[in-house]
């Protein structure tokens, strides 16, 4: 983690926008807006919208940094030009990918000035974290997946994997209001946070709870 809390720095909050429908999606950033600082469209949404959704979105809120969750497996080059072309700032690829398929990526992003996210995803090996920051990666995120929540929630352990990495890191996996206090102590970078937000009575009030919760 990347951050000083001793100068003040403030995590990221990005709401992350998945199974949802287009007018949810827009609805939904219409009420947060002020309170997020990143906006991710999820896998979901783009597989149903496409590039056309990360278009409309980033047309609609220029200041804020886009993350297009592609989780890209295979053909990065081409991938990570279809999410910085759509107006992505940030776009993922899986850490199990092939090195080439990532440095790939990585080479896009600094054409076009934009980053590149490594989705963590059953990674267990320090080993497989050492090589992706030898490969340029900067930016990763801790991911529980949503299958796998069922089973057992992201846990303050989760975070050994990255620590002392010198790595800028982003974590996801059911936060909520009751386990984002575990999450700050850990002081990642950026916080994901999707359903606890989009599937609230009111999103914008529990955006602003978690929000002010970040310090």
């Amino acid at each position: 983690m990347k951050r000083n809390l001793s100068r003040g720095d403030i995590m990221i909050l990005q709401l992350a926008l998945d199974r949802l429908e287009r007018d949810q999606c827009f609805d939904l950033l219409e009420q947060t807006n002020r309170q997020i600082d990143w906006i991710e469209v999820g896998t979901g949404v783009i597989k149903e919208y496409g590039m056309a959704i990360v278009r409309e979105i980033r047309q609609k809120y220029p200041h804020h940094r886009i993350v297009a969750d592609m989780k890209t497996c295979d053909a990065g080059e081409h991938e990570a030009k279809q999410a910085f072309e759509a107006g992505a700032d940030v776009v993922t690829v899986m850490a199990f990918a092939a090195d080439a398929t990532i440095t790939a990526m990585l080479d896009v992003a600094k054409q076009y000035e934009k980053e590149v996210m490594v989705d963590l995803l059953q990674v267990t090996d320090h080993r497989r974290v050492s090589e992706l920051k030898q490969l340029g990666v900067t930016l990763v995120s801790l991911h529980i997946g949503k299958d796998m929540q069922q089973e057992a929630g992201l846990t303050v352990s989760a975070f050994d994997l990255v620590k002392n990495a010198g790595l800028t890191v982003s974590v996801a996996g059911g936060i909520n209001a009751s386990t984002l206090p575990a999450v700050v102590t850990q002081a990642p970078d950026i916080v994901i946070v999707g359903s606890a937000i989009t599937g609230a009575d009111s999103p914008v009030e529990e955006s602003r709870k978690l929000k002010g919760m970040l310090t």
